[in-house]
């Protein structure tokens, strides 16, 4: 048995050492005569020797030092600051019981003018019956809807209030602004108080769709955060001065970073009416408007589903007098064809007080085409 165990561990220890030989020889694949591994080496070396330099005489340019700085965003607020105003406003409203409440909202403002001229939303003031206006030196102001003077359609208001000596900020050029320019809007977000919230410039000359009936136009797009309480808070430049009025935001899930305020270049020409009339004056046709769609056509029993739909004529008014009456649809206005409301009140902005106009509508299944002449609006009630 010893015996045995001997010839198999000499067995073992010959098999182990021929493995180890078989496999060297089987995993080379140099042929016998293959030179060092250290010569290859050296071939490959004089290949890259051989590479064609880009410029030898290039330099680094190193870091500039006449870098100009960034402007201080704090500088701009700084600035801002001391003009923009806080507004609380009261609201009477009825519950479904027809029981009154009072409705609290929030908004901000800014300084136009040292004697008391206060730039806002038309949105922020509307249907107000109070309005407060709190002052970054800590005074209050409280005002009723004789101080506010509003234009609806280009959602702007002034609030005029006896404070001389206020502190009114400079009015920018919004026709040299460009995408991506810094802006800073500040505000009373949430009604929270005066914050400052920086971003850039996304788009010009932009139009929204504020509701079924409405759109503003000549918008300025930023990325710069806006939210409830923003409305009506100056968007300045990096100088600090105003270029656009904050006025909407985009809000849906997956949204964000769509902010849109008036230019300013598109509000002074409103904001001087108001200041010196009370309101706009525009050409006056004398007719509410809604727009017609599949469900509007169904439920009313009209002959289309588009145009815009006559819901109220006012006595006496160039509409009357041109014999519309209510459901009835406007297809057609100076021969342009018309498909929603906002376009028909785009056409008769774009028109002239004393013009008359061609206006082309159905009643029932018959298509009609009046003329109407148009006169100055109203002062609002």
């Amino acid at each position: 048995m010893k015996n045995f165990a001997v010839i198999s561990v000499l067995l073992a220890v010959m098999l182990l050492g021929s493995g180890c030989y078989f496999e060297f020889r089987s995993s080379s694949t140099l042929p016998p005569n293959a030179p060092p591994v250290a010569q290859t080496a050296q071939a490959t070396q004089t290949v890259q020797d051989s590479a064609t330099p880009i410029d030898p005489a290039w330099k680094s340019p190193g870091i500039s030092e006449s870098s100009i700085a960034l402007p201080s965003i704090a500088d701009v607020v700084e600035k801002g600051n001391p003009s923009v105003v806080t507004i609380t406003t009261e609201q009477i409203v009825n519950d479904m019981f027809s029981r009154q409440l009072t409705e609290s909202g929030a908004g901000s403002g800014w300084i136009l003018d040292k004697n008391g001229i206060i730039v806002t939303n038309n949105h922020v003031v509307e249907g107000a019956s109070k309005v407060i206006l709190q002052f970054s030196d800590g005074r209050t102001s409280e005002c009723t809807s004789a101080n506010v003077f509003r234009d609806p359609l280009t959602d702007m208001a002034i609030i005029k209030v006896d404070s001389p000596g206020l502190p009114a900020l400079s009015v920018g050029d919004s026709s040299r602004l460009r995408v991506g320019d810094w802006v800073v809007a500040i505000g009373n977000p949430l009604g929270k108080g005066i914050r400052a919230k920086e971003g850039t410039i996304s788009g010009l000359k932009v139009s929204l769709s504020v509701d079924e009936e409405e759109s503003l136009h000549d918008l300025i797009e930023t990325s710069t955060a806006i939210n409830p309480g923003n409305s009506g808070g100056p968007l300045l430049n990096m100088k600090g001065e105003v270029i656009g009025i904050t006025s909407a935001k985009i809000s849906a899930v997956g949204v964000e970073g769509m902010g849109y305020a008036i230019s300013i270049n598109s509000a002074m020409p409103i904001l001087q009416e108001l200041i010196n009339k009370g309101y706009i004056t525009r050409p006056f046709l004398g007719v509410e408007l809604y727009t017609v769609n599949d469900y509007v056509a169904y439920y009313n029993n009209l002959p289309v589903n588009r145009g815009a739909v006559v819901t109220v004529v006012q006595p006496g008014s160039p509409a009357a007098d041109a014999g519309l009456r209510r459901f009835d649809v406007i297809l057609k206005y100076q021969n342009k064809d018309i498909s929603t409301a906002s376009e028909l009140l785009r056409e008769l902005r774009n028109s002239k007080i004393g013009e008359e106009v061609t206006i082309t509508y159905m009643r029932g299944k018959n298509t009609l085409t009046t003329s109407a002449r148009l006169v100055t609006s109203p002062p609002p009630k």
